[in-house]
């Protein structure tokens, strides 16, 4: 039958195994012999009776669906659901019977004798069944010394809450992954200390964890792996030094998939220093993303880069049916291509080599891919890079989302999604000025068209953030360097910002007023980056200004000491967790205007550049309007 049986098929065996299980408790009651049934004439009402029963049984079973649920996986809950069920047809039976002839020829302990068989029966094949495909419940059945394999897994110890434990062992229980072997668990509290759940002891608590890492280490004389089923800083109440110490000694990190990962078939995942970090993680409901993504047909411009590339991913885990791949990066483009290659259930997709800059090329790869769904993405996002080269972020950052904009309307998409920042909100750099004309652009242009643009902040180990120039100064042995003492950024995982990002589209493709939507994705507290550092070298094992040194450099042109979400013009209501909405502040910018930058862009004079950009924000701050009919050209 396979690892897999249909519902009928395993409806047909529930209904057997009742007959037989009414059959033998006849044969138990009367203390009959197995030719009885062949050679004696009473047989035939006795096995009348036996095939109502099973029909009747198999009509409890339509109404209480236990089959439905695989074998594999059963439970106590199953056994309880075909407790009621067979008891159930019993009691129906009985009452049948008597009211039809008093069931004069049968024992009445008859049907207490087939409701117990008949469970035991129900109960017993689903037994076999995870014996058969549970290596981990067969191995019980042999000696110790012919189990086998046990030596090559490597430890797991299971720190979190213990039903969080429970529901992780039964699932590795019956999984395919041999790489580890559960070996202890450290709960939150000392309540089950002491205890086992499914024969992994519980040996003390989370705050135990160095000492037991220690004691497993000796004992195993090999390190293993973590798992840590909530967050350790903030659930679990570990410090980054603890956490720190432990990775220090050469112990694995992991944690859970999430349910983008678990799409993919991903299993436990290794954890990141940025996971670690101060963030308010948020939890939401995907239904309203999985209704927007499934089936349509996706564009994703800068699709190589740290978000582009995670909104690829979180598409293709939501069921779009084909995804185009934008990016001017041919080595980005080919690894997220690739990555995209290795996942079963990916939907077609096509990667294009491509620079938004170029607006024809950009309108071909439109017009042949047929996207529904546009996320732009692509952009100049360092600030001390573009602040020397305003004239690269003009091009790209502005005319390069204009680009995308008339691409899109030519071939009338669904709704366009232009990826800003927090740092658009009175800018004081180049590369916030651009964004902000960026979104300029796009609420001048997508009037008829539905269309959101969604601001955030850092995103914890993105190219170019300082998580990532951090790990390598701590590599290198230091110092970890500090613009100044009071910097602070808002910051957030790029999955979760990501998956709030596709939130908020949803929310605008559920309006009926067409035209732009602003969101900005509630990033929590701003954290300080000095602070940020001090952790990470904590996280690496190393003692902040003692291993490690922290030097402070002093702000670069541009930065600011804090940032802000919504500019003085502007308010935020909250729509949802996680994400709010931006009324006002939606200036606007003519033809003339942008064709007198792309003129200054074009001569390559920073000064100039940085002049026309200002002087644009100005007007777009102060509430400055399109000239009449310019809407069209664009």
């Amino acid at each position: 039958m396979g690892n897999r049986m249909n519902y009928s098929a395993k409806l047909a065996v529930h209904i057997a195994l009742v007959f037989m299980a009414f059959v033998l408790a006849y044969t138990l009651r009367r203390g009959l012999l197995p030719e009885w049934w062949l050679t004696n004439p009473d047989a035939l009402p006795v096995l009348s009776w036996a095939v109502i029963y099973a029909v009747m049984a198999g009509g409890y079973e339509l109404l209480f669906r236990v089959e439905r649920g695989a074998w594999r996986f059963s439970s106590a809950r199953d056994v309880v659901r075909l407790a009621q069920s067979t008891g159930l047809t019993a009691l129906t039976f009985l009452a049948l019977i008597f009211i039809t002839n008093r069931a004069i020829t049968l024992p009445r302990s008859t049907l207490l004798l087939s409701w117990l068989t008949s469970l035991f029966a129900l109960v017993g094949i689903r037994l076999a069944w995870r014996l058969a495909f549970d290596r981990s419940l067969s191995g019980l059945l042999l000696p110790v010394w012919g189990r086998g394999g046990a030596s090559i897994k490597r430890a797991l110890v299971l720190v979190g809450d213990v039903n969080a434990a429970q529901i992780y062992l039964r699932r590795h229980s019956a999984g395919d992954d041999r790489e580890y072997a559960p070996t202890s668990i450290l709960a939150k509290t000392a309540t089950f200390t002491g205890q086992q759940v499914l024969g992994v002891a519980v040996v003390g608590t989370a705050d135990q964890l160095e000492d037991h890492i220690e004691a497993v280490s000796k004992d195993r004389g090999a390190t293993g792996a973590i798992l840590f089923l909530d967050e350790p800083i903030k659930g679990l109440g570990l410090t980054a030094e603890q956490i720190g110490r432990v990775r220090a000694q050469g112990w694995r990190l992991l944690r859970q998939p999430s349910v983008t990962e678990l799409r993919h078939g991903a299993r436990l995942q290794e954890m990141k220093l940025e996971e670690f970090l101060p963030r308010e993680p948020i939890s939401i409901n995907s239904a309203p993303i999985e209704g927007l993504i499934s089936g349509r047909r996706v564009l994703v411009t800068g699709a190589g880069g740290s978000i582009g590339s995670e909104i690829c991913r979180q598409l293709v885990a939501f069921g779009c049916s084909h995804i185009t791949l934008v990016d001017h990066s041919e080595y980005l483009l080919f690894e997220i291509d690739r990555e995209l290659s290795a996942i079963r259930t990916a939907p077609t997709r096509s990667a294009r080599l491509c620079n938004v800059r170029d607006g024809e090329r950009l309108q071909q790869v439109f017009v042949e891919e047929k996207p529904e769904l546009v996320f732009h993405a692509a952009a100049l996002k360092h600030v001390t890079l573009v602040e020397n080269n305003p004239s690269e972020g003009v091009l790209t950052n502005v005319l390069g989302t204009l680009n995308v904009v008339n691409a899109a309307r030519a071939v009338d998409v669904n709704q366009m999604v232009l990826i800003s920042t927090d740092k658009a909100v009175a800018p004081s750099n180049v590369m916030g000025a651009t964004k902000r004309l960026a979104e300029a652009v796009v609420c001048s242009s997508m009037h008829r068209e539905r269309s959101c643009i969604v601001r955030f902040g850092n995103v914890l180990g993105s190219a170019g953030s300082v998580i990532p120039i951090f790990k390598d100064q701590i590599e290198r042995g230091g110092p970890v360097t500090v613009t100044d003492l009071e910097v602070e950024r808002y910051f957030m995982t790029i999955p979760e910002a990501v998956e709030l990002v596709l939130h908020s589209t949803a929310i605008c493709a559920a309006c009926d007023n067409a035209g732009p939507r602003k969101f900005i994705l509630e990033m929590g507290r701003p954290v300080k980056i000095v602070e940020l550092a001090r952790r990470m070298i904590e996280l690496s094992g190393l003692a902040p200004d003692v291993d490690i040194a922290i030097e402070v450099t002093g702000l670069r042109p541009g930065e600011k000491i804090t940032e802000e979400l919504v500019d003085f013009n502007e308010t935020a209501t909250p729509c949802m967790v996680g994400i709010k909405e931006i009324d006002g502040g939606d200036g606007s910018m003519s033809p003339e205007q942008i064709e007198r930058l792309r003129k200054a862009a074009l001569t390559g004079e920073a000064e100039a550049v940085r002049k026309a950009v200002f002087k644009c924000i100005a007007g777009i701050r102060s509430g400055g309007q399109i000239a009449e009919g310019a809407t069209a050209s664009l």
